[in-house]
């Protein structure tokens, strides 16, 4: 496993058991908050901080949350860092995490949620995006039924979920949005690697 995503799955886990012992206090300073949310809650909570695009990443709401993305982090990560070398595959996983955050803070302000987003879904998905781009053909299987597809096709369906679970708040409690956010960091990333649209060719 190459040594950034060792880096990643080893500090989300050190998080994770750090937050079993510090209780609401890491809840409080580190999870994403709606840009509304002093408002709502008044002067005494913390509220956004620009940190917690980046540090809700890191945060997990129980042992299944964690292992299911730390899971897709070894399954893409991996393959994806021997590819893109260590430092741009930390800085697509990164650019996920925080358009994730910002895809977010978007809707939250839109509906008026006054909870926080915490887990590193976006960058998981920032990954999940770019192994379909760059690995089509590749098969992936689904856990729940147990369905081998190509890369590209679990990646559309899994995408289309996504927006049909945000759009009709099916599944309350979930980041769809963000899940999505994730996704279009890494296209956008991808696409000024290749120098395609939106972005002119690189030189």
């Amino acid at each position: 496993m190459p040594r950034a995503t060792q880096a990643i799955l080893g500090a989300n886990v050190v998080v994770f058991l750090l937050q079993q012992t510090m209780g609401d206090w890491a809840m409080v300073w580190f999870a994403l908050w709606p840009l509304n949310s002093t408002a709502m809650f008044g002067p005494d909570v913390i509220g956004f901080q620009p940190w917690q695009l980046v540090t809700y990443s890191f945060l997990h709401g129980d042992l299944t949350h964690i292992f299911f993305n730390m899971f897709a982090v070894y399954m893409f990560g991996s393959t994806l860092e021997h590819l893109f070398g260590t430092r741009w595959y930390v800085m697509l996983y990164f650019v996920s995490v925080i358009t994730a955050g910002v895809a977010q803070l978007g809707v939250s302000e839109l509906m008026g949620s006054p909870y926080p987003t915490l887990g590193a879904s976006g960058g998981v998905f920032g990954l999940l995006l770019a192994f379909g781009m760059y690995f089509p053909r590749r098969t992936l299987t689904l856990l729940f039924p147990p369905i081998p597809m190509p890369a590209w096709l679990f990646v559309t369906l899994y995408g289309g979920l996504e927006l049909f679970l945000g759009v009709t708040g099916t599944q309350a409690g979930v980041a769809h949005f963000a899940h999505l956010g994730g996704m279009l960091g890494a296209f956008l990333m991808i696409q000024w690697r290749r120098g395609r649209a939106p972005f002119g060719r690189r030189r």
